[in-house]
């Protein structure tokens, strides 16, 4: 990671930041918070001949985590999905300007009908903020194929995760490493 490309994902967050996609923390936190998925997604990795792994950043809105995850592991492909075009069109122009085209997609779907037609495709599905729990784990659930792995952003206070609703779901409980709550999928 060089100066150059870490001072081009800070203009991008920025900027995304002066448009009202994310919050008012400083971008140094924003970054650092979202480095908490990259180390979950240490897990995450590929053989000599395997494809890359294929994360999905679920609720991608001003870039984070996905573009941070993106610009730490340029091994994975991801795939930044929204619903709202005025942030997948903001999303689309910064893989382009950070130079990920090749390895970064932009969907502006609901994650509903996404996760209808892409089940059980992606390594891993991350997810800060997107919504209550049952949602954000039941479209994850059926995004991630299974041995595969979700990481979403944890309320310091409280666990909000049903062990019955997990079940059902074919998913389980794994970790809570800097942050984040960690499942894999098991069927």
């Amino acid at each position: 990671m060089s100066i150059e490309s870490i001072d081009q994902l800070t203009a991008v967050l920025v900027e995304s930041q002066r448009l009202g996609f994310l919050g008012r923390r400083p971008i140094t936190e924003v970054i650092a918070h979202a480095r908490g998925f990259v180390t979950a997604l240490a897990r995450v990795g590929r053989g000599e001949s395997d494809p890359p792994p294929h994360v999905v950043d679920l609720g991608a809105g001003g870039g984070v985590p996905g573009l941070v995850i993106a610009h730490d592991r340029p091994d994975l492909e991801l795939t930044l999905l929204d619903r709202r075009t005025k942030r997948t069109d903001f999303l689309e122009r910064a893989v382009r300007k950070l130079g990920w085209t090749d390895r970064v997609t932009v969907s502006s779907t609901d994650a509903a009908a996404f996760a209808a037609s892409r089940p059980s495709t992606f390594d891993a599905v991350v997810a800060r903020g997107f919504g209550p729990p049952e949602r954000t784990i039941g479209y994850a659930g059926r995004l991630v194929r299974p041995g595969g792995i979700i990481v979403i952003s944890e309320p310091p206070t409280r666990n909000r995760w049903d062990a019955a609703m997990l079940r059902d779901l074919g998913v389980e409980w794994v970790d809570a490493e800097a942050g984040m709550a960690v499942f894999a999928r098991f069927t």
